[in-house]
């Protein structure tokens, strides 16, 4: 599914608050700006879309079956009609349940953002368990889905500080994870490249590691520079600016992705690599 020889993008699709969450509207005003994103990350280029909760505020470690259902529903009625690989992330870190959504879609992989770091966050301490993760998929026989796997996640505290990322990338490969991913401190952040060297350097030059936040048409060649892929979607969103009402995301879940930028994006990271034309660098 992923190819060294190319670049890629995942688009996250954010749903609205979905049932018993606050903002919570009905299932086909969800369904319908989920179609519109979909269709807006598609006709921009990405290569794939990743489905998620972000807007379930605040998050469960492990969501509730209602949102299960509902995801399920989602993400066959957008496979149906895309002509992009789908991907599941379900926050905050429900693997269960994402292996579960992607099984009945088709989706080709799940984000776990704690795979081999254990994490304090604000809904509580994570404990580690990657055994379990393999065991979850074997259990649905969904040993086809691919674990895009999380390593010094965002939005938390590593209970063992001691442990670089370098100690996490090598051993998220060794436990099985498909791809890591890594990300800056907090949403819109993006990675230290010195993080990424490090990660490049433990893994080798053939595994993927892909870009978790952050990414924006001002870094994304620096990023992809080392990395293989990146995940967007606050960049290409609607608006330029910050949203405080609502907590732990930069812009409003009414703000839809903008397909103008999509395309500016994926522009810049189809020319990585290229010499660049405007005579100028970042």
């Amino acid at each position: 599914m992923i190819s060294k020889n190319k670049k890629f993008v995942i688009g996250a699709l954010h749903f609205m608050p979905l049932k018993d969450y606050q903002g919570y509207t009905d299932y086909r005003t969800i369904q319908e700006k989920a179609k519109a994103d979909l269709k807006a990350f598609e006709n921009g280029g990405v290569d794939f879309v990743i489905i998620e909760n972000n807007y379930n505020l605040p998050h469960r470690i492990k969501e509730t079956k209602e949102v299960v259902e509902m995801m399920c529903q989602l993400a066959k009625g957008l496979a149906n009609i895309s002509n992009v690989p789908l991907g599941v992330s379900l926050l905050w870190n429900d693997f269960e349940g994402a292996f579960a959504i992607a099984k009945v879609s088709g989706a080709r992989f799940v984000r776990v953002p704690v795979f081999v770091d254990s994490v304090k966050t604000d809904f509580g301490e994570i404990i580690a368990e990657p055994e379990k993760v393999l065991a979850a998929r074997e259990k649905i026989k969904a040993e086809d889905i691919l674990i895009f796997a999380d390593i010094h996640v965002k939005h938390a505290e590593m209970l063992d500080r001691k442990k670089s990322i370098a100690d996490s990338a090598k051993e998220a490969k060794d436990k099985g994870a498909d791809a890591i991913i890594i990300t800056g401190r907090w949403t819109g952040d993006a990675p230290i490249l010195d993080d990424l060297k490090e990660a490049r350097k433990a893994v080798g030059p053939d595994f993927p590691i892909i870009v978790g936040s952050g990414a924006d048409k001002e870094n994304v060649r620096h990023l992809l520079a080392i990395a293989d892929g990146v995940i967007v979607s606050t960049a290409l969103k609607e608006g330029g600016s910050e949203c405080k009402e609502v907590e732990r995301n930069l812009k409003p879940y009414s703000a839809r992705i903008d397909v103008n930028k999509v395309r500016e994006f994926m522009n810049i990271v189809r020319n990585v690599g290229k010499p660049e034309t405007n005579g100028g660098s970042y």
